[in-house]
């Protein structure tokens, strides 16, 4: 315990360290995309910022900057009462090329619990609406896709709750989606709450399924970046390029999260685990 706590600061100030060495070497103009399907998640902080403003606009600006392929959102709708979808759809489609998975038993909300799953070119064979357990509403949406990039993928797209007894039913739950080792490549990503390791993460009972967690990515406060709160896995090694942030000047003021994203090579995901 006392290990822990011990080595917090240097974890965080090499979080510092490397936060201000990738504003100074960000470039200037965007570098050539590498091979395989991009894919996302980014929590959107019901589109305000970090200057407490509600600005949709700006946040659909930094889904068009990030370029994904698959990108899951988390907290897209209002909170309370209908649940209303704050992003302008239409307008991601014709910027973007991105497609929202559909759901069903929902009126004027963009996802499930807030979750969204926005693809581009490929087609939907199945959806499922699961509802996490715990004190808060929380949920996760699991979409197969067949993308026209070349290969088949699911994704499960979650927010996990606050507490550390709910992180760990929520993903117990999704556990209990993989139990059959012949399933297609899977995914699961979004904002899962857990800035803790070892046994007492609910991160450590993914290792079953997705393997070794790899090296945490800071995402949270945006401005600067401390607790890797927002997570991308895979459990089929070896499918994953290095995931990184998406940290620019826009994605730094957009919301209280950066962006996170990384590379699948669908072909490898499509081999035998």
């Amino acid at each position: 315990m006392h290990a822990r706590n011990n080595n917090l600061p240097a974890s965080i100030l090499a979080s510092i360290r490397n936060h201000r060495k990738r504003i100074e070497l960000a470039p200037d103009s965007p570098m050539s995309r590498p091979e395989g399907t991009l894919i996302a998640s980014y929590n959107v902080h019901k589109c305000v910022g970090n200057d407490m403003r509600f600005d949709p606009d700006r946040t659909s600006r930094v889904i068009h900057e990030i370029g994904a392929d698959v990108i899951a959102l988390q907290e897209a709708d209002t909170r309370f009462g209908e649940r209303t979808g704050i992003l302008d759809l239409p307008r991601l489609e014709r910027e973007s090329g991105l497609l929202p998975v559909p759901i069903s038993g929902v009126n004027k909300a963009h996802g499930w619990h807030g979750n969204v799953v926005l693809f581009k070119k490929g087609l939907v064979r199945d959806v499922h609406q699961i509802k996490l357990p715990g004190l808060e509403p929380r949920g996760a949406l699991v979409a197969e896709l067949d993308l026209e990039r070349g290969g088949a993928l699911r994704i499960i797209a979650a927010h996990f709750g606050l507490l550390r007894h709910s992180r760990a039913q929520q993903a117990k739950v999704l556990l209990e989606l993989m139990t059959d080792k012949s399933d297609v490549p899977t995914i699961l990503l979004g904002d899962l709450n857990e800035w803790r390791l070892g046994d007492r993460s609910s991160l450590h009972s993914f290792q079953s399924v997705f393997g070794p967690q790899p090296l945490a990515v800071p995402t949270f406060p945006a401005r600067l970046p401390v607790l890797a709160l927002d997570r991308i896995m895979a459990n089929r090694k070896g499918v994953l390029t290095t995931v990184e942030a998406h940290d620019t000047p826009l994605s730094r003021v957009a919301s209280d999260h950066l962006p996170i994203k990384a590379f699948v090579n669908l072909r490898r995901a499509a081999e035998p685990a």
